[in-house]
């Protein structure tokens, strides 16, 4: 509401009904409040797709919160997966991370800057191509250093993705936080642009090496899939095809309710149609304008 000027009614709590009317005019810097531990992950969705249609340079900053959170994609997911891929198609992105949150305590700082384009480019991913490079972050609370965290995360992914015949390169990392915290991310490039990724979250009493396989496992699954995006991609890039100009496809590895929900949801918004077609055990995921008449 406050990036475009817009109107809001029904937006209170036991509300059942909501009505939003967008402005014109776009605030080219704005700043969001995250009183709990909540998602900065889940924030940045939503507020990505609104930046790009400002006509200008837009920024926000966002603080409180986590920035690796359960059942929400981590902000480093959003760096090194959504970002490429939005590059692809034209629009200019970037996030930093000046400070790391995670539950219960939250209290992180996230900047974005997104920078319009106008219109953007159709994104076509139907082969996944052969792997250039695995890279990844391991980061941990400094209050878990000497419990050597990070690296013990590190170490089990690498291990993992080895044994399947990968080379990786994770860049361990401890940050200052106001409570104790862990997690892993990964992505893989591909020779076709593709960018796949993966990630697995610290809880107490799950071993560290326990935190780096799942990220592993989750990116194994997705590049052994032969899909062009993974699970989660699948659904996070939906809003940008149904924005983009012409066809764009891409292949997931199955259809996620997500997935399901996101396309229902943008078609009552953006005259788009999506359609499905089963690819072996994989989905290819089309978008193009509705056609009429």
């Amino acid at each position: 509401m406050t990036l475009c000027g817009g109107k809001l009614d029904g937006g209170r709590l036991g509300s059942r009904e909501i009505y939003f009317c967008p402005g014109e005019t776009f605030e080219s810097h704005i700043r969001v409040r995250i009183e709990t531990a909540g998602s900065v992950g889940l924030v940045l969705q939503a507020l990505l797709v609104a930046m790009l249609a400002a006509r200008e340079i837009t920024t926000a900053e966002i603080s409180g919160g986590a920035t690796f959170g359960k059942y929400a994609p981590p902000v480093q997911y959003i760096q090194l997966v959504l970002l490429p891929l939005l590059k692809a198609m034209g629009c200019s992105a970037e996030i930093e991370i000046v400070r790391h949150g995670f539950y219960p305590v939250g209290g992180s700082l996230v900047r974005a800057r997104v920078q319009s384009t106008g219109e953007l480019r159709r994104l076509l991913l139907l082969e996944q191509g052969d792997v250039n490079a695995i890279e990844g972050v391991s980061i941990a609370s400094r209050m878990l250093k000497k419990r050597q965290v990070a690296e013990r995360q590190a170490r089990a992914a690498t291990s993992v993705l080895e044994n399947r015949g990968y080379r990786c390169g994770i860049k361990t990392s401890y940050v200052d936080s106001s409570c104790p915290g862990s997690g892993v991310v990964l992505a893989a490039r591909t020779s076709t642009g593709c960018a796949l990724g993966a990630d697995g979250l610290g809880e107490k009493g799950k071993p560290a090496k326990a935190v780096g396989r799942q990220a592993a496992k989750g990116l194994l699954r997705a590049l052994e899939s032969g899909s062009t995006v993974d699970e989660h991609m699948s659904d996070q890039v939906l809003p940008y095809l149904a924005l983009a100009r012409g066809r764009s496809a891409v292949i997931a590895p199955s259809l996620t309710m997500h997935a399901k929900t996101n396309m229902t949801v943008i078609t009552e918004f953006v005259p788009v149609d999506f359609e499905l077609d089963p690819s072996g055990p994989n989905v290819r995921v089309a978008c193009a304008e509705r056609c009429h008449g």
